[in-house]
């Protein structure tokens, strides 16, 4: 079984933020295909079983913060007894301009706190990652940022802030384009 794991924060202040695109792909596909999340509190995510292409897959969205995302995927790991190498990370990334998307095996977080902590907690990289491209010409103003607490203030300010006016209109079709690729891992 396919495990698909879309990274965000829990709660309605973060539900349309940049760092949710990962959640909002896995809520897409879940609508597809019929599924109903529901919550386990042993693995703290709420998961959904779907069938894609006749096979099973697995639907989460971890319930704890982004940056504590290695929990929740540690306690499905353990709960469902998955080989890493059925699982798929979707998360958001500073690096690929928004409307793109790269699939990626056995890299480095970059950065990324989310995808840093479940690295951690499975003591690996080598697992499938749908990174969505969330950079913009702001990231680069922040960039330029001399005073170090400033640009981190700013960056998780970008990162946990809503899509801009230009991104809006694009969104769906970003989302949809993200759930057809996912296809490509099953």
């Amino acid at each position: 079984m396919k495990v698909i794991i879309g990274l965000g924060n829990p709660g309605k202040e973060y539900e349309n933020t940049r760092h949710n695109i990962g959640f909002k792909v896995i809520e897409y596909i879940n609508k597809e295909y019929g599924g109903e999340f529901i919550l386990d509190k042993k693995t703290n995510s709420e998961i959904s079983e779907v069938k894609m292409g006749g096979k099973k897959v697995l639907l989460a969205k971890p319930q704890t913060f982004m940056n504590k995302s290695g929990e929740a995927v540690k306690g499905l790991a353990k709960s469902l007894k998955f080989k890493v190498s059925n699982l798929v990370i979707i998360h958001d990334d500073l690096d690929i301009p928004f409307g793109r998307t790269k699939i990626s095996f056995g890299r480095s977080s970059a950065g990324h706190k989310g995808v840093e902590s479940v690295i951690k907690a499975l003591k690996t990289d080598k697992f499938n990652r749908l990174r969505i491209g969330t950079f913009n010409q702001q990231i680069v103003k922040i960039r330029k940022i001399k005073d170090k607490r400033k640009k981190l203030s700013e960056m998780s300010k970008f990162v946990v802030g809503p899509f801009g006016s230009s991104e809006k209109p694009k969104l769906d079709k970003l989302i949809k384009e993200a759930a057809e690729k996912i296809k490509s891992f099953l």
